[in-house]
């Protein structure tokens, strides 16, 4: 794809992008494939997927007690247990902010581990990465915010999320559905949002205004973005999602040149 050209102009030292098709085909790609890049906050997508499987697998339901009171694991994975940005302390009542939150990831995984009877990292593995082949990917750290990843494996990630085969459609589409809708909240790095709509473990495009992902971004785009300079988003209006890691942090540099990318990208395929 001639789009995925314009990240030579990024002021990066090193990039690696793929743009795959709703049938898990590559529609393109950019730089090393297999280098390994810090996630940071596109950990989310692959901890939250974790959390769908174990529900499945009925490890826990989704509105089961988890975090601080009259949290569920539902209030965990949409942002709205309460819980502050990166601290175990409460700072509204479960279900009335958008409280983007580090810290109710962490509680999240310490569920799933006392449920599984595992650590996080074990389950994510088992339910996630050996399955969809991902073998560049590992949990080094918070499931919030730990991962390190390759485009490669980003892209088969994707593939799955675009036509799921670990998870039921039922369970995709409740994850990409707005939870707790008409909250309010700040969305980091584009200040606050209302609504500030998320899924479960994916924020949703809506019509969030800045935002970063472009202008041509179906409202249905959903995805996460991180502080290492990656983003993940999936639209699917055009039928497709990108990947794109970076190593240098998320930044002013990312406001013009991340929606500009995602613009082009999505002309090149209606094209």
């Amino acid at each position: 794809m001639d789009s995925l050209r314009l990240i030579d102009q990024w002021p990066v030292p090193h990039a690696a992008a793929v743009v795959i098709r709703r049938d898990g085909t590559l529609a393109g790609s950019y730089g090393p494939l297999d280098q390994d890049f810090a996630l940071a906050s596109v950990t989310k997508p692959l901890t939250a997927y974790a959390a769908l499987v174990a529900y499945e697998e009925g490890v826990f339901e989704l509105d089961d007690p988890a975090g601080p009171e009259g949290s569920t694991v539902r209030h965990l994975l949409a942002h709205t247990s309460g819980l502050a940005f990166d601290e175990h302390r409460v700072q509204a009542a479960p279900g009335t902010r958008r409280i983007y939150s580090n810290a109710g990831f962490e509680v999240l995984a310490d569920t799933i581990a006392k449920a599984a009877g595992m650590p996080f990292a074990s389950y994510l593995d088992e339910a996630v990465l050996h399955p969809l082949g991902m073998t560049g990917t590992r949990l080094d750290g918070s499931p919030a915010a730990g991962a390190v990843s390759t485009a490669s494996d980003l892209g088969r990630f994707a593939a799955e999320v675009l036509a799921p085969r670990l998870l039921h459609e039922s369970s995709m589409a409740l994850a990409t559905s707005v939870a707790f809708p008409g909250l309010r909240g700040v969305l980091p790095g584009y200040g606050m949002q209302d609504p500030n709509d998320w899924g479960l473990g994916f924020e949703i495009r809506g019509h969030k205004s800045p935002h970063w992902t472009g202008a041509r971004s179906a409202p249905t785009t959903f995805g996460h973005f991180g502080q290492a300079g990656t983003f993940l988003w999936f639209d699917p209006a055009a039928g497709a999602a990108c990947a794109v890691l970076t190593d240098r942090p998320f930044g002013p540099w990312t406001t013009p040149l991340w929606p500009t990318l995602t613009d082009t990208i999505l002309s090149d395929l209606s094209a």
